[in-house]
């Protein structure tokens, strides 16, 4: 089954962008996924073709309009397509591994990239828009956010990666943040690889990358950890 997105933004032309290339474009080339981006403007119906307004209340900016949304979002997914239908968005929910996981798993997705000051309420309540969060940073639009969660999704996607297991080991996957790499030369610049590394033990490797896998979320994220003993079984 190819996975389809479907990217509905003011700014066609930034698609497929960095996806076109490295693993996702050998994989869209493959067949493995597609990607359409569409031009919103295209579905506005005066003739400067617009897509916002003044907000209602007050207030610098503009909105963008609930009725053009509307159509562009029904023209990209037809009743009864599958796909989720995202809301690229600083105040949606922070996107995690585990969804990126689950979107991997499914047909595709059409994602909204909202510009300006927002998008119409009425239109995320009326097509159910899941919001997303890429992080508590605000851009100049949904578009980077849309590849960087395309980036994640496609990555997962059956033989994209050159090796499987790779996506499993990975920073998030455990609850933990990833442990650090070592290869050639042994030396550099008088730092050696550790020796544990070397040693050919298996079992004391694993050890090891987990110990300082470990150390390193106690240190940068113990919101990981915390969140992960939340969802322990309580003895």
């Amino acid at each position: 089954m190819t996975f389809r997105a479907t990217v509905l933004t003011l700014y066609p032309e930034m698609f497929p962008g960095a996806l076109g290339l490295s693993l996702a474009g050998r994989a869209m080339e493959a067949g493995t996924w597609a990607l359409e981006a569409v031009q919103i403007r295209d579905f506005a119906t005066d003739k400067h073709r617009t897509v916002d307004d003044t907000p209602a209340g007050g207030g610098a900016g503009m909105v963008m309009r609930a009725d053009v949304l509307a159509r562009a979002i029904d023209h990209a997914a037809p009743e009864g397509d599958p796909r989720p239908k995202l809301l690229m968005s600083p105040r949606g929910k922070p996107l995690t591994q585990g969804r990126v996981r689950e979107l991997a798993a499914g047909p595709g997705a059409v994602i909204l990239c909202g510009r300006f000051e927002g998008v119409d309420q009425r239109v995320i309540e009326a097509r159910a828009l899941e919001e997303v969060s890429i992080g508590d940073f605000i851009l100049s639009g949904g578009e980077p956010a849309a590849l960087a969660l395309l980036d994640a999704v496609v990555r997962l996607l059956p033989r994209v990666m050159g090796n499987e297991v790779s996506g499993d080991e990975e920073s998030f996957e455990n609850g933990l943040l990833e442990h650090p790499h070592y290869t050639r030369p042994q030396e550099f610049e008088g730092r050696t690889i550790p020796e544990v590394l070397t040693s050919g033990n298996h079992a004391k490797v694993a050890a090891w990358r987990r110990e300082q896998a470990e150390q390193l979320t106690r240190e940068r994220r113990p919101d990981l950890r915390s969140a992960k003993d939340q969802l322990l079984p309580k003895p």
